[in-house]
């Protein structure tokens, strides 16, 4: 008689980053690629370059008046960020 040991991919792929230590790695690559989807259209659209370093997000954008505005927006967004992804992935933002 045969054993009946299935498992969901989902699942096995998470057990096998979290062993590998990968799930920070993960979790900034899903930061990153649902850029638009956690802080919105506009800011995604004046979004020049995005990634994260040392638990430091960088943040490029086009628009000045935007940064000015995220500026003093940063803890609220390093919050939501680090909700979306679960744990804090992020320590610090950096606009330019």
């Amino acid at each position: 008689m045969r054993k009946n040991n299935t498992q969901e991919i989902k699942g096995v792929i998470r057990e096998y980053i979290e062993a590998l230590g990968h799930q920070r790695k993960l979790k900034e690559v899903n930061i990153i690629s649902s850029w638009e989807e956690v802080m919105g259209k506009m800011i995604a659209r004046h979004t020049t370059k995005i990634y994260i370093r040392k638990k430091v997000l960088y943040v490029y954008l086009d628009s000045p008046v935007l940064r000015n505005e995220l500026l003093m927006r940063r803890e609220q967004m390093q919050a939501h960020l680090n909700d979306y992804a679960g744990s804090e992935v992020v320590e610090k933002i950096i606009l330019k």
